[in-house]
């Protein structure tokens, strides 16, 4: 945290700067490994988070730069659109995660990142558990020093580090947000966002490369806002996971990913 003299917009960008930093290289490695070895064998890379990790679960969904193997784990509740403290609630019941798995159709191969800052509430944990019994080896993107000193609100007493394959560690304060403003009580400035997309695209990149020196590149998407880029395009690099992916066979017109 900054000292009170110290100008707090200053203080996050320093903050966020180090904290950046400090991530390791060697758990995207990890990462990056999971997630080449279910590509190659034919699988699709599930992302599920609760609240605002849910913001990074479609992050790297449809998006440009980004692989087009990914199927998010969306549900009206695990946003915002049906009430904030409903969404509270919600990722802290394991009950869902019946109809979310059988929504996403797991199988034996795949590979799947859970995103959770604290990672004790037992939806997260649940999904992870899901995964693995499908035959799946789970990524988990949480604030490691946060979950072990957190009680777990699974039946199981587990925290999401504790049941995931390989765990990136987003290094961010114990409550995400970063500094203090004169006069306010509650800290501000959350990091959790910022350094969480990171680590999803490092180790998305870090896949990519691992099957390109291979000779199995994946398709990526480019983005449909620069020259030459078609809507037929993009309905090519969806044709085969239309099947897979829940949210590219929904709606009949493809749009373009953002940029």
């Amino acid at each position: 945290m900054n000292s009170n003299s110290e100008d707090p917009v200053r203080a996050y960008l320093a903050t966020l700067q180090v904290t950046l930093g400090e991530v390791r290289l060697e758990e995207i490695s990890k990462a990056g490994t999971i997630l080449a070895e279910a590509l190659a064998r034919g699988g699709i890379i599930h992302t599920f988070g609760t609240g605002h990790s849910g913001l990074l679960a479609q992050e790297v969904f449809y998006r440009a730069g980004g692989l087009v193997a990914v199927n998010p784990i969306l549900d009206p509740r695990l946003g915002f659109e049906r009430g904030a403290l409903e969404s509270t609630a919600f990722e802290r019941s394991a009950e869902a995660a019946d109809e979310l798995a059988r929504q996403s159709n797991f199988a034996p191969g795949d590979a799947g990142y859970v995103i959770s800052n604290s990672g004790r509430n037992a939806l997260p944990v649940e999904i992870a558990f899901r995964m693995k019994r499908a035959g799946m080896k789970v990524i988990a993107l949480t604030n490691f020093e946060q979950s072990r000193a957190a009680v777990s609100r699974h039946p199981s007493g587990l925290r999401l580090f504790e049941v995931a394959d390989v765990v990136l560690d987003n290094r961010c304060p114990i409550g995400d947000a970063a500094v203090r403003v004169p006069g306010i009580e509650s800290p501000m400035g959350p990091l959790s966002t910022i350094v969480g997309a990171t680590l999803l695209h490092a180790s998305f990149i870090d896949a990519a490369r691992r099957l390109t020196e291979v000779g199995k590149p994946p398709a990526v998407f480019r983005s449909a806002n620069v020259e030459h880029s078609e809507i037929e395009d993009l309905e090519r690099l969806l044709a085969p996971y239309r099947d897979r992916i829940r949210f590219y066979r929904t709606s009949p017109a493809a749009r373009p990913p953002e940029s």
